[in-house]
């Protein structure tokens, strides 16, 4: 699973490529825009971050030439800009999705799976963690072969745990990817709380283990173990 990243913050590059390597993802990097439009075509890539503020180019550029290049890789763009106007000029060119730094890197892998479901898995993909078995295209959840009924937001939220599996995950990663941007700043998480606890019931009624491991003064960590 090829993945390109288009990032002149050298710390920021390194970090991204050492967890999406964790996750299994290889990445091609670029670290200014002529690099980028030299890789674009070079693999069929499961999805390309790109930054915006490039040192010798926008990258908002490389997000329209893919796209005029009739390239189906999932587009996420990267970027420093908040501005409501910035994001949907961002998907307006081609982009799949827009995050915001400074963002968790476990939201990012959360994103990455999201965007590479939509644009490359056909409607028969199933996802499987223990007994949990997740249709996303149906946006259905089985314990077993006994269906769940989770709300949309109970099922992103496990799907994000999914994504992130074996790994510790704070509850301001899990605001950020359930609510965008915003959802760090509320002070307080207890819409977090809510959500997690009406998806572990949930989940543990149908005969499920709890596989949701609270790492006190953290958050949370998604295991077998």
């Amino acid at each position: 699973m090829q993945i390109l990243i288009v990032e002149d913050e050298a710390p920021l590059m390194e970090s991204m490529v050492s967890y999406l390597g964790m996750e299994g993802f290889r990445c091609e990097q670029a670290s200014d825009y002529h690099s980028g439009v030299a890789l674009l075509d070079k693999h069929d890539y499961l999805c390309m971050l790109i930054d915006l503020n490039l040192p010798d180019g926008d990258g908002l550029e490389l997000v329209k030439l893919a796209r005029e290049n009739k390239s189906e890789s999932g587009i996420i763009v990267i970027s420093a800009r908040k501005a409501i106007e910035q994001r949907v000029e961002g998907l307006e060119a081609g982009a799949d999705d827009y995050l915001v730094k400074p963002f968790h890197l476990s939201e990012l892998v959360a994103r990455v799976h999201s965007v590479a479901r939509r644009t490359h898995m056909d409607g028969g993909e199933v996802l499987r963690f223990g007994v949990i078995r997740v249709e996303p295209e149906e946006h259905t959840c089985f314990v077993d072969d006994k269906q769940v009924d989770l709300t949309r937001k109970e099922l992103d939220l496990l799907l994000y745990f999914m994504a992130n599996r074996n790994r510790v995950v704070t509850k301001e990663g899990i605001a950020d990817y359930l609510w965008g941007e915003y959802g760090g700043d509320y002070g307080s998480y207890d819409f977090v709380y809510t959500h997690l606890k009406n998806m572990r019931r949930k989940l543990m009624e149908a005969g499920c283990p709890d596989y949701v491991r609270n790492i006190y003064g953290v958050g949370y960590k998604f295991s077998l173990e």
